[in-house]
């Protein structure tokens, strides 16, 4: 069975995988995100496929690298993780009461003879109900938004203003599992 690589540090990719019931290492990626695209799609499956490519070269031979990168984006704008409070106010306060997308990209990177690479993203829209300035600023002060795109994670705290989703759940939290498996699932045992 091939190996898996996760490259990525993020905490919830991480609990994600192991909810699945994958074991994995893993390499975080150091390459500086360069962000080519306006289109969230492609932006995400274009750093994606930054981070696989940076980390396949450290992988062992016969490894499988998985890549990802998730943005929120509202009427075509990105919005990536927050720099401070102050900006995970500001896009919270966009958020609120609207429907909003959240892409998230994959790319799979299989070390054989030759180098295999595969990229996805995933799309799920998610509606959050209005929030008043006093409910955003305690938010925000809890320190969850800071490291997340768009400035909030379903899973925990905030799940208290998210009306509705349609789409993967998981994909919100940053790796689409069900999709990622359905594609790594027969590339595992060869």
């Amino acid at each position: 069975m091939k190996s898996i690589v996760l490259a990525s540090g993020s905490p919830r990719r991480k609990e994600l995988l192991t909810q699945i019931g994958l074991e994995f290492t893993v390499i975080p990626s150091t390459k500086e995100e360069e962000i080519r695209f306006e289109d969230p799609a492609l932006t995400v499956e274009d750093l994606s496929r930054q981070k696989a490519l940076d980390v396949s070269g450290k992988a062992p031979a016969g490894s499988i690298v998985i890549g990802a990168d998730t943005v929120v984006s509202l009427d075509g704008r990105i919005l990536g993780k927050p720099h401070d409070a102050q900006e995970a106010v500001q896009m919270l306060k966009l958020l609120q009461g609207r429907t909003h997308e959240v892409f998230t990209g994959v790319t799979i990177v299989e070390k054989g003879k030759e180098e295999e690479t595969f990229t996805f993203s995933d799309r799920t829209l998610v509606r959050i109900y209005p929030m008043t300035e006093e409910e955003i600023r305690a938010y925000v002060a809890t320190g969850d938004p800071l490291d997340k795109a768009g400035a909030y994670g379903i899973q925990g705290l905030f799940a208290a203003y998210v009306e509705s989703i349609d789409g993967s759940f998981y994909n919100v939290m940053g790796l689409p599992v069900g999709r990622l498996y359905q594609e790594i699932k027969g590339r595992l045992g060869e």
